[in-house]
C-alpha cells in the first residue's frame, strides 16, 4: 500500500515548506549556488496504517524477547554444559560444545537487540528530514531551549510512551543482557576456597630429598647443613607438581639444640633438625642462601633475612612475618616425617590470612 492509495484526509497534515520539503530555491546571478531543498517526503505504510504499525511493533517486541531468551540460554549453557564435552559442527569439525553454545546464544542476544532497535527506528520512529541552520559554538539560552525542545520532540516521535509493548520488552532485553558478562566473570578462574591455607603436608608424610628423591634419616643431616625436601608422593611428572611444590617446598637445617632460642621451635624440631617453609613471606621467592655461623637464611630477591635459631623471625628486609615451621618427628623405621601441615598459610600475606 502506498501513500497514493490513502485518501487525502488520512494523510498526516504537513505543509510543503514546513521542513523544507518541496521548497526549491532558484539560482540566479546573486545566488549561483542556491539550496535545492529536500526532496518531497514520502510517508511509510506505518505512518498511515495503524495495523501496519502494530505489526512492526510486534516484530520489534519479538526480537527483544528473542534476545531475552538467548541470554537465559547463555546462562543455562554456562551452568549445565561440561567443559570437556565436544560436538561435531560442519564444516568446523569437532569443537567445544560449551564454547559453541556460548558463542551462538551471546551472538543471537546481541543481534536481536540491534535488529529490534534498527527495525523500530526504520518503521515507527519519525523519518522526516529536518534542515537545521548552523549556529555559534557557544550555547545561547535560545539554543539550549531549542535542544531541549528537539529532545522532547524526538522522545515524542519515538512513541516510547505509547508503544508499551516495545518499551517493556526493550527494557527486559537490556536488563537481562548484562547478566552474560556477569557470568563470564565467574570464568576468570576457580574460587580459591581454602587452598591458600593448606599444603599437601600431613601427618606421616616422609621428608624426601629433592635431589636424591630418597627419604631422610636424622643421621643424613649434618650440623650446619641446609637441605631442601618435598613431601612423599609428590613427583615432578605430576600434573599439579608446580602448583603443589610452590606451597610445600621445605628447607631443613640441623642446629645444636642449645642454639635454638624459641621454645616452640625446639619442641617442633627433632634432635636440633628444624623444618621451615622455603617460600619467602614477602613475594614468594624461594629462599636459597644460608649463613652457617649466624643461622640466618636470606631471600635472594629482596634480601629479606630470617633467623632460624629464633623461630625464623624477620631480622631484615621487607618480609612481613616469620617463615612457617613444619612440625617433624621420626617414624618407626627411623625416617623423618611430618607430624601435620603448617599451622598457618605459607608464602606472602593475603587478605584472608587468619
Amino acid at each position: 500500500m502506498s501513500s497514493q492509495d490513502i485518501p487525502e484526509e488520512n494523510l498526516p497534515a504537513e505543509r510543503a515548506d514546513e521542513h523544507g520539503h518541496g521548497a526549491v530555491a532558484v539560482a540566479n546571478e546573486d545566488n549561483p549556488f542556491a539550496d535545492p531543498g529536500l526532496p518531497p517526503h514520502e510517508h511509510r505504510i506505518q505512518d498511515i496504517d495503524e495495523r501496519a504499525a502494530k505489526r512492526s511493533e510486534r516484530v520489534v517486541a519479538m526480537l527483544f524477547t528473542l534476545s531475552m531468551l538467548a541470554t537465559v540460554a547463555f546462562i543455562a549453557s554456562y551452568v549445565t554444559i561440561p567443559n570437556d564435552k565436544s560436538i561435531f559442527v560442519f564444516p568446523l569439525g569437532h569443537i567445544s560444545a560449551l564454547n559453541f553454545a556460548l558463542g551462538m546464544t551471546l551472538g543471537v542476544a546481541l543481534f536481536a537487540i540491534g535488529a529490534g532497535a534498527v527495525h523500530w527506528a526504520r518503521t515507527l520512529m519519525s523519518d522526516v528530514e529536518i534542515a537545521d541552520e548552523r549556529h555559534p559554538i557557544e550555547a545561547e539560552p535560545e539554543v539550549k531551549a531549542k535542544v531541549l525542545a528537539d529532545f522532547k520532540q524526538g522522545a515524542k516521535e519515538s512513541a516510547l510512551g505509547r508503544r508499551k509493548l516495545i518499551r517493556t520488552t526493550m527494557f527486559g532485553a537490556l536488563a537481562l543482557f548484562p547478566l552474560s558478562g556477569v557470568m563470564l566473570l565467574r570464568d576468570l578462574g576457580p574460587l580459591p576456597g581454602t587452598k591458600l591455607r593448606h599444603t599437601i603436608w600431613s601427618k606421616g608424610k616422609l621428608l624426601v630429598n629433592v635431589n636424591t628423591n630418597e627419604p631422610l634419616r636424622p643421621s643424613d643431616i649434618a650440623v650446619g647443613s641446609l637441605t631442601f625436601v618435598k613431601p612423599e608422593g609428590l613427583e615432578e611428572n605430576d600434573e599439579d607438581f608446580q602448583q603443589e611444590i610452590a606451597k610445600a617446598a621445605v628447607m631443613i637445617v640441623r642446629l645444636q639444640p642449645d642454639n635454638i632460642k624459641d621454645k616452640r621451635e625446639l619442641a617442633w624440631s627433632h634432635e636440633g633438625i628444624v623444618a621451615y617453609s622455603k617460600i619467602c613471606t614477602h613475594v614468594g621467592c624461594p629462599i636459597s642462601l644460608y649463613e652457617q655461623q649466624t643461622h640466618h637464611v636470606l631471600c635472594p630477591c629482596h634480601q629479606s633475612t630470617f633467623d632460624l635459631s629464633d623461630g625464623a623471625r624477620v631480622i631484615f628486609g621487607p618480609a612481613g612475618h616469620a617463615l612457617p615451621q613444619l612440625r617433624i618427628g621420626v617414624n618407626d623405621e627411623g625416617y623423618l616425617e611430618a607430624l601435620g601441615d603448617f599451622d598457618e598459610p605459607v608464602g606472602p600475606a593475603f587478605w584472608e590470612r587468619g
